[in-house]
């Protein structure tokens, strides 16, 4: 009796894992921004599920897909026209194609997979084969040939993986390295360059000193030449006045006399100036009045 108890309680729990186990197998919970894509016996579904909760044939078998955008790096050596080889490096922003999940399980296989099949080799021989078109290393700088270069690798990128499932968003030159003797030569040739820019502001600087010099002398003697007509004017002014009172001496005698008559005025004015000294014997007794007379 106790041993069909014990045979019926494990038949019940194996019963119970089995229908546990099957319903487990019946759900599948597809994330965010994922796709899953069932196949039995080796055959592959044709509608992918979508992101949720589904109920499955328990004996389907689930591959997922991350649909969401995502960046592949890549470090590219690339050889120009001159033989000479540069690092590239490389950004391209891809996401998986959701409805081509199907296609890609049964040609490729995972997401990984068919970045490692078709984008990485493909986006290898684009770049070496459009290395061909740039004529110098160093010409991987300008900002014309990067442009023009990520614009060809998008396009030729897009053109072949969007097939495979691939949507390529955008291809973006990140760093260019150059070889180590052209990287020197660019460094020297800046430093030369620096040098020569030192230079020509040394030289602008000692132009414009001089400049300043030569505007301040010729302001010095624009003044100097200005003082002195100024003196010349004032010596020809005193030397007319001189001659004036000298024409005036010599053609009215008087004129002397009316001078010293002024100067009594503005002596009598002085309080100090009280005291006159009269010479007596003199025609005209008032101090400085005898001047002008002729003996």
């Amino acid at each position: 009796m106790s041993q069909k108890v014990s045979t019926s309680i494990f038949m019940f729990l194996f019963l119970v894992f089995i229908g546990i186990l099957l319903a487990t197998q019946m759900v599948v919970t597809v994330a965010p921004g994922h796709s899953a894509v069932g196949s039995l016996f080796g055959k592959v579904d044709i509608e992918p599920l979508d992101e949720g909760f589904h109920i499955v044939n328990p004996l389907k078998r689930w591959t997922h897909y991350d649909c969401r955008q995502k960046t592949h790096m890549e470090v590219a050596n690339i050889p120009s026209q001159d033989q000479l080889s540069t690092d590239v490096d490389v950004s391209v922003q891809y996401r998986v194609d959701r409805l081509r999940t199907p296609a890609i399980l049964q040609d490729t296989g995972t997401a990984r997979q068919t970045i490692e099949v078709h984008l990485i080799p493909k986006l290898r021989s684009i770049l070496r084969e459009q290395g061909k078109s740039i004529p110098r290393a160093e010409d991987f700088f300008k900002e014309e040939v990067q442009v023009a270069l990520q614009q060809r690798l998008t396009a030729q990128l897009k053109e072949f993986t969007e097939p495979k499932g691939l949507i390529i968003e955008s291809v973006l030159i990140r760093d260019v390295r150059l070889p180590a003797f052209i990287m020197k030569a660019i460094e020297l040739k800046k430093e030369r360059e620096q040098a020569a820019e030192q230079q020509r502001a040394e030289l602008d600087r000692f132009r414009t000193e001089q400049e300043q010099k030569v505007a301040l002398a010729q302001a010095e003697r624009k003044a100097a030449e200005e003082e002195a007509e100024r003196k010349r004017i004032l010596a020809d002014a005193r030397a007319y006045e001189i001659r004036k009172i000298n024409d005036a001496i010599a053609s009215n005698p008087a004129y002397v006399q009316l001078q010293a008559l002024d100067a009594l005025k503005s002596i009598s004015k002085d309080p100090a100036s009280k005291l006159y000294f009269i010479d007596g014997d003199s025609p005209m007794p008032l101090p400085l009045m005898h001047m002008g007379d002729r003996k």
